[in-house]
């Protein structure tokens, strides 16, 4: 009995969608999705690769079918029949591909829209830092002017040439957010209704060459490590001080530039505890792949005792978290005999200076 080519093509279509549907939702290319907002990117993420895997089969299949089917045959030298096209079948994978395009774009501008992609800047421009005198002694009149670069407990080296506007700049940013609040405060001395949910935690992030700093405006905290709650939204105020930086957790799903002068905002809401990798993913300067630091979600508990900590040891222990460049050197010069502890190999030095 002979089956109609009909009855084949739905069988290897339905197996094609099966096979697409599955691997698209089983593919495990990502890594934990640590954040509400990053079911949104996995979903997108998923469908496309469903979508992709599904052409990559049909196109290959049809391939080694057409290959093996009207390959040339011991002795056939006769010249293959000529084809002039076929139009509907050119309408048709025209078509398809144009409606698939159309669809994915729909959806991406969907989820970018859900996750506040059009709306990252804070609506006015950021003070503009000057980067070449020192570390501030208004923050701590006891700075060590020799103190080296530092080894956090996680081993990541906080090492940056501190400047005295980057001080005022956090200190900037911070009057800016209160002001922020003030102004959605309505006669009544209440916060005004606004459509999405406010944030639980705020935090300024400064990026200079080769650091984060993270400024808690609620409690005054600073740090070089970003710590939040679990289960709690919080809304992160970046602005750069010299070149382009870039706020990038792989397990958030967020890749965010960080722009002198300008302030950036995103929002996230970490679901799953753990320490996760910050990374600077813009290309900022000779060292470039030592700007990398931790966020650790953890409870609310925890995030509680943390905080309590460093308003203890915080003015004790900023001398020893910053790189304190004493004399007039450039900041390779400065940073030159750090760099075991950021991280960065000698012959990758070699190569930056050369």
């Amino acid at each position: 009995m002979k089956i109609p080519s009909s009855i084949w093509t739905l069988l290897i279509g339905i197996l094609l969608t099966l096979v697409s549907l599955w691997y698209g939702q089983n593919n495990g290319l990502l890594p934990v999705a640590a954040t509400n907002e990053a079911s949104l990117i996995d979903g997108l993420f998923n469908t496309m690769m469903v979508i992709s895997v599904g052409i990559f089969l049909l196109v290959q299949g049809v391939l080694i079918y057409s290959i093996i089917k009207y390959r040339r045959r011991n002795g056939d030298d006769t010249d293959g029949p000529p084809v002039h096209g076929n139009v509907p079948l050119e309408i048709l994978w025209t078509a398809v591909p144009a409606i698939i395009v159309i669809g994915i774009s729909v959806y991406s501008f969907d989820v970018y829209n859900e996750i506040g992609g059009f709306s990252p800047h804070g609506g006015h421009d950021a003070p503009v830092a000057n980067v070449s005198s020192s570390v501030s002694s208004k923050v701590n009149p006891k700075v060590n002017p020799k103190v080296n670069p530092k080894v956090n407990k996680s081993g990541i080296a906080f090492a940056a040439t501190l400047t005295d506007d980057h001080i005022e700049m956090g200190h900037d940013m911070h009057s800016q957010q209160m002001g922020k609040e003030i102004a959605q405060l309505d006669g009544n001395g209440m916060k005004a209704d606004t459509t999405a949910k406010p944030a639980d935690v705020h935090v300024n992030i400064m990026g200079i060459q080769y650091a984060f700093i993270f400024s808690y405006p609620e409690t005054g905290v600073s740090s070089g490590e970003l710590h939040v709650p679990l289960n709690k939204k919080t809304e992160v105020t970046m602005t750069g001080s010299d070149v382009i930086h870039a706020f990038w957790v792989p397990e958030f799903r967020i890749k965010q530039d960080i722009i002198p002068g300008r302030e950036t905002k995103l929002s996230f809401t970490p679901k799953v505890e753990g320490d996760y990798a910050l990374i600077c993913a813009e290309l900022c300067g000779p060292y470039h792949g030592a700007m990398r630091t931790h966020v650790i979600v953890e409870s609310q508990e925890a995030y509680d005792k943390w905080t309590q900590e460093q308003l203890v040891a915080q003015a004790d222990t900023l001398n020893q978290a910053v790189a304190y460049n004493p004399v007039n050197k450039s900041t390779d010069e400065f940073l030159a005999p750090y760099v075991q502890e950021m991280g960065i190999k000698p012959e990758v030095l070699h190569q930056v200076h050369k």
